[in-house]
């Protein structure tokens, strides 16, 4: 019987075809190479070969991107053609409810697939990655805590476990732990993204930002490839380190050396691409036409249906860039959705709209009407998907539009959050001078 590296049957492949598909699985655990290439490769040699068409699938799927979502229906359909074990017919039930938009209903067909096959480590990483779209901190944490007793250190792919069991404690607050797991992961796997990441994330919630430059110029060979799927979110986490010590300039450098330097058209980059340029235009950085470039590689993912958190962020460029019809679009097809549509859809009717509005706001100096947005918006967003550090732009707005607003004791108690989670942030600091000295007008910046 052909099986994968954890032992799990694998139906219609060969033993070529299935050493091609533990190579894409590996590339895909540390977001390095080019899984789909390889899966591609094996499906040739073997074209009846399910997991291979099924993980096609789940990478496309979780691309967040309409292209990609109607391929990865495509690819669906060739694999129910297919004669498929009952483990494969759950990923298949899994990813039909994923491309309808029902994220949560997919991810907990998943939480009982991985009860049910603890070592499918394709169907571990795919819930995982499902858990963090849609911001569910403690399934990030408690799926792997599930399945980790089944594993052992000799299990391939044990660290990347590690990996994503430390991003979970990161997420759900165990910071200290977090970090523990995530070093101990790389000290196997030097190479994963994931646990790289992590520790990115533990020090950035810590305000510990000197530690965290260090952390990544010292990982640097390791995360700055060509292949590193994850090379420009990296780059986006050192920055964010740079921004919270008010090094302003260094960040629009590593921007314009690194971030715009790839010209990248994924989706995930063009996040982290309008959220760097959202966070320089709050601090007084005039980031020119560097707008421009994002708000037009975002109309090919902007949809206003297959994923509102990209959506959201695609608007921040529009705005930036001048373009208030692609928002007014944005916004009609959000306002115009089926009131017993997708969970998606509920996503944008429930929080997007607000957020929406509340940026626009924002933009446009209206910033009573800011304040009041983003505040109602920011306790539901953890629905909407992202990390803690990403979701922090919200909180950043909604504290700078009250100190442009003038609203004093509304800057004051949102900064004091503030400084409470990070004490010795400059950024936190001088929202909390601004706010009690009122020295904030409409034209200044944090």
């Amino acid at each position: 019987m052909i099986t994968d590296r954890q032992g799990n049957r694998l139906s219609g492949a060969n033993a070529k075809s299935a050493d091609l598909f533990n190579q894409s699985i590996a590339a895909f655990n540390i977001y390095r190479g080019d899984p789909v290439a390889l899966l591609n490769e094996a499906i040739e040699l073997t074209p009846e070969f399910a997991m291979a068409h099924i993980t096609k699938a789940h990478l496309y799927a979780l691309a967040t991107e309409p292209e990609a979502t109607a391929e990865a229906k495509r690819i669906v359909d060739t694999a129910k053609t297919l004669s498929l074990s009952d483990r494969e017919k759950s990923h298949i039930r899994a990813l039909d409810l994923l491309l309808a938009g029902e994220w949560t209903a997919a991810a907990l067909v998943l939480d009982h697939h991985n009860i049910a096959y603890p070592h499918d480590l394709v169907a571990i990483q795919c819930g995982h990655l499902m858990d963090f779209y849609r911001a569910n901190g403690r399934n990030l944490r408690d799926r792997i805590t599930r399945v980790l007793p089944k594993w052992s250190s000799d299990t391939p792919g044990y660290s990347v476990l590690l990996g994503m069991h430390s991003f979970g404690l990161e997420e759900t607050g165990d910071y200290v732990r977090a970090e523990d797991i995530g070093r101990q992961a790389l000290d196997i796997q030097p190479l994963d993204c994931w646990a790289h990441h992590s520790v990115a994330h533990v020090m950035e919630m810590q305000g510990r930002a000197e530690d965290g430059i260090g952390w990544m110029i010292a990982r640097e060979p390791h995360w700055t490839g060509d292949d590193n799927f994850f090379k420009v979110h990296n780059w986006w986490h050192r920055s964010l380190f740079h921004l919270d010590l008010g090094q302003e300039d260094e960040a629009l450098r590593l921007y314009d050396t690194e971030i715009d330097q790839e010209q990248s058209a994924v989706a995930l980059d063009l996040v982290d691409a309008s959220a760097l340029l959202w966070r320089l235009h709050l601090t007084g950085h005039d980031v020119g036409n560097r707008w421009s470039s994002v708000a037009a590689a975002w109309d090919a993912h902007a949809d206003g249906k297959t994923y509102p958190f990209n959506d959201w962020h695609a608007v921040m460029a529009y705005l930036g860039a001048g373009r208030q019809d692609r928002v007014d679009q944005i916004l009609t097809l959000y306002r115009n959705s089926p009131a017993n549509g997708s969970e998606v859809g509920e996503w944008g009717k429930r929080t997007v709209i607000s957020l929406v509005e509340g940026f626009v706001a924002f933009w446009q100096a209206d910033y009573e009407t800011a304040v009041d947005r983003l505040h109602q918006a920011r306790f539901i967003t953890n629905s909407l998907g992202g990390s803690h550090a990403q979701r922090d732009i919200i909180d950043w707005t909604l504290t700078e539009a009250a100190i442009r607003g003038q609203m004093k004791d509304v800057a004051e108690a949102l900064a004091n959050e503030r400084i409470a989670l990070k004490p010795h942030s400059p950024v936190n600091r001088n929202f909390l001078k601004r706010a009690k000295s009122f020295a904030g007008t409409a034209t200044g910046a944090a």
